[in-house]
């Protein structure tokens, strides 16, 4: 059973109904321990939401299905305007100045706790709850504080840990956040959705960048930002390509490069002609994309990286020293030396090199299972 498993207490319980299963199973859970449950559905992109790739008005009608087999009440809320200027326009921001944002990161903290919060806030709320795996842990309030602290910590699903897009959430978000599905693991999450019968159990999982969807990237991103192509370089400057513009690479990116082998067995250290190129380093001055054969050329792992723009989900940074951290979702935590460098700056040493860190990613911070925060990379160090 869920940790939010409160049978004296009942209470009023806003849940992010988004056309999943996640979602629909946290609304049942939420309704079974007693609570009030209502739903809101929560419209975050509408410049084009009668396309191919948009599945807002689906996922809508699935969400809608959902409340009905639960008997809750659901309504249908419009946050666009609230996401394109706190959300995608710092998306375009980023990726205009060669950098690789993660918008989830920041759809998070806000829009889903924040906008939404302060929505289902005014529909007297006692708390709002999401589908994400992870959860919250209350910590008893210290002497001398007024109030209880709150922990951010791991899904019981490892494979399905979403507490890294949740990093930047803070203590007065966390009081009124409730992830009832972070206790469980997906499997069990799909059980219980079929025994319920929801129409939406055998739903696949949505993937990608919500407002991008399954359309291609590059596509998408060149309706917004201009393109500028310049040279694809190998590690030696040798000219061996021509790029459509910085901003549409990444660091470690292996497709859509257009380029094939080359005729020197020796002149990628990755292992000649057939050994595939990753993009490596990019050029900003020059306008020109570095790339490089083989996983494991030496360019694309760092054993350190700085990051700033910080966010602790205590409120306080933590003390300098031994921690672990993630560069990217679904990486497994690397140990590290957290060392403070200028003020809000600090730097990560990683035990073991590590791959493709990317400006414009997070860097999230764990102590075990309680995420401590964390910041936006902003250079990866090779020693």
């Amino acid at each position: 059973m869920p940790a939010f498993s409160r049978p004296l207490a009942r209470h009023r319980v806003v849940v992010g109904l988004s056309g999943g299963v996640d979602s629909a199973v946290s609304a049942w859970l939420l309704k079974r321990q007693g609570h009030e449950v209502v739903g809101i559905f929560m419209k975050n992109w509408e410049d084009d939401d009668d396309g191919a790739y948009c599945a807002a008005n689906a996922d809508f009608v699935d969400a809608a299905a959902v409340a009905d087999v639960l008997g809750i009440e659901i309504e249908h809320v419009n946050f666009a305007a609230e996401y394109k200027e706190r959300v995608f326009a710092e998306f375009l921001r980023e990726y205009q100045a060669g950098r690789t944002p993660n918008p989830d990161v920041l759809c998070n903290a806000e829009i889903k706790f924040k906008a939404f919060l302060e929505h289902a806030m005014r529909l007297g709320a006692d708390k709002i709850a999401t589908g994400h795996y992870a959860r919250v842990r209350g910590v008893p309030a210290a002497a001398g504080d007024a109030s209880e602290r709150h922990e951010l910590l791991k899904g019981l699903d490892p494979a399905k840990d979403q507490s890294y897009f949740l990093h930047r959430l803070n203590q007065a978000q966390l009081a009124r956040a409730v992830f009832p599905v972070g206790d469980l693991r997906k499997s069990e999450v799909r059980r219980m959705a079929e025994e319920i019968g929801l129409p939406n159990a055998k739903k696949k999982d949505s993937t990608g960048i919500c407002f991008i969807g399954e359309r291609p990237f590059r596509e998408f991103l060149g309706r917004y930002l201009s393109s500028q192509p310049g040279p694809v370089l190998d590690e030696r400057g040798r000219q061996i390509g021509q790029h459509m513009g910085l901003s549409f690479y990444t660091l470690g990116q292996r497709q859509g490069l257009g380029i094939g082998g080359i005729k020197d067995k020796d002149a990628g250290r990755g292992g000649g002609n057939h050994a595939p190129w990753f993009v490596a380093r990019k050029d900003p001055a020059s306008n020109a994309l570095y790339v490089v054969q083989g996983h494991d050329h030496p360019w694309l792992l760092s054993q350190a990286l700085m990051f700033d723009d910080a966010s602790w989900v205590s409120g306080q940074p933590p003390a300098p020293g031994r921690c672990a951290a993630k560069t990217r979702y679904r990486q497994a935590d690397a140990l590290c030396a957290l060392v403070m460098a200028e003020s809000g700056t600090y730097r990560l040493q990683f035990d073991a090199l590590q791959w493709a860190v990317t400006p414009g990613q997070s860097a999230v911070l764990y102590d075990g299972e309680v995420c401590l925060g964390g910041g936006v990379i902003a250079a990866a160090i090779a020693t």
